[in-house]
């Protein structure tokens, strides 16, 4: 089985030598900025809904005329659904509420034989997943630990109830993003060469079936952006007026609030995404480990999650009608209170965004992500090494802030990639 995650959450205070200032009751102005950081969470959940729904109208309309034109255009929504939802993903660390709901909608990397049909060389057992080449499309009933999961009828609440993440195998996953990602571009079987997944829309012919149980393929599919679709509306009304997740950030004193959205990004900008996405599969040399696998949509992957970032320190937000949000932010109050700090913090997001930009022309001109983490590729390496360079120094400026505002400690996650190598070269 090729080595999936390694990575062991650990705690990079970033807090060292923070002035520990408590906030006694809420101050108005704090107050608007968080105000605001709730405003751009709900309309980045409202557009990845929107956008969910572009995608479910693109795969009935291939299901309705199953063509490779029609394939393509599916596989493009998918693209752009993944464009506001990324952004999102700042709101993520910060905020309880969201972290435990992500892996519903993000959940990643996935054991695709539990799914569907694979190539030979996937294999058929796994130590760590008795579900590993179960083949759920394939199968009415899967065996498991003694009993039997009936499977006959594919439905969102199938997937959802019982087959996400089932036996307590976080690669078991039935739901979200990138099971509908392999659905439509099936396996990447080019390792670090050229070119993504290549189903073919013979895949999703009823009458000319290509990989059999066309049907049941459908019905996974279709159930799937169901279940993404109630999902995302009900991170929706999280964020809503009268939602829980805005209330957890507006009702809390302001310093609680605002360290809630510093730990996002924070964790967003080094556990996870230096960390998890990218140093681990840099180090590895492996195309599992990168996040959108099978579509070689990474590079776009990478880069809105780094302007999610942006987008919450700045207070502005592009949404998919073209209209700009913006409103009081985090860059105001640092700026009113230590110039110096907004302005290093500013121009670190921009150098990342920067790095994020090479990866995304690389990827323009013909070099796919999993081809720049490739071994022997120095000249790709060393591009994603840059960016990884950038995001961690951008967490360092992300910490000054936190000190600017004295706040107190924040606990932003780590990464063994990054803090810790020599285990991930031991576990190799």
């Amino acid at each position: 089985m090729v080595l999936k995650r390694v990575l062991l959450v650990s705690m990079l205070s970033v807090a060292s030598g923070f002035s520990s200032v408590a906030h006694s009751e809420t101050n108005p102005i704090e107050q608007t900025v968080l105000e605001h950081y709730a405003n751009i969470a709900q309309a980045g959940y409202s557009d990845s809904l929107t956008t969910a729904k572009w995608l479910e109208k693109a795969v009935d309309q291939l299901v309705d005329k199953p063509t490779l034109k029609n394939l393509n255009v599916a596989r493009q929504a998918w693209v752009d659904s993944r464009v506001p939802y990324q952004q999102t993903e700042v709101f993520r660390f910060g905020n309880p509420i969201v972290d435990d709901w992500e892996g519903k909608v993000n959940a990643w990397p996935l054991d695709e034989g539990l799914i569907d049909y694979v190539a030979s060389n996937y294999g058929d057992v796994s130590e760590e997943n008795n579900l590993y080449s179960a083949n759920i499309i394939a199968n009415n009933i899967l065996q498991l630990s003694g009993r039997n999961i009936d499977t006959s009828d594919i439905t969102p609440a199938l997937l959802s109830d019982t087959l996400h993440e089932v036996d307590d195998v976080e690669a078991n996953v039935a739901t979200g993003y990138h099971a509908i990602e392999f659905l439509l571009w099936g396996q990447d079987l080019n390792g670090t060469n050229a070119g993504a997944g290549n189903r073919p829309v013979g895949d999703y012919d009823t009458q000319n079936c290509t990989g059999g149980h066309c049907e049941r393929r459908i019905q996974f599919l279709q159930s799937a952006i169901k279940l993404l679709i109630t999902d995302l509306e009900w991170m929706v009304n999280q964020w809503a007026p009268t939602g829980e997740a805005r209330a957890a950030v507006l009702d809390a004193e302001s310093n609680v609030g605002l360290a809630m959205i510093l730990t996002g990004m924070g964790s967003l900008s080094y556990g996870e995404l230096a960390g998890e996405r990218m140093k681990l599969g840099l180090m590895l040399h492996d195309p599992e480990e990168e996040h959108d696998c099978f579509s070689d949509n990474t590079h776009y992957s990478h880069y809105y999650d780094a302007l999610g970032i942006q987008n919450v320190y700045t207070g502005r937000y592009q949404r998919i009608n073209g209209k700009l949000l913006e409103g009081p932010s985090l860059a105001d109050l640092v700026k009113a209170k230590n110039s110096g700090a907004d302005k290093a913090l500013l121009t670190k997001l921009d150098l990342t965004m920067g790095k994020m930009q090479v990866l995304v022309n690389t990827a323009i001109n013909g070099e796919a992500y999993d081809q720049m983490i490739g071994s022997g590729n120095s000249e790709g390496n060393a591009k994603v090494q840059a960016a990884i360079f950038a995001l961690t120094e951008q967490t360092k400026a992300i910490g000054a802030v936190a000190i600017a505002l004295g706040l107190e400690s924040l606990d932003i996650e780590g990464s063994d990639s990054l803090d810790n190598p020599k285990l991930i070269s031991m576990i190799q």
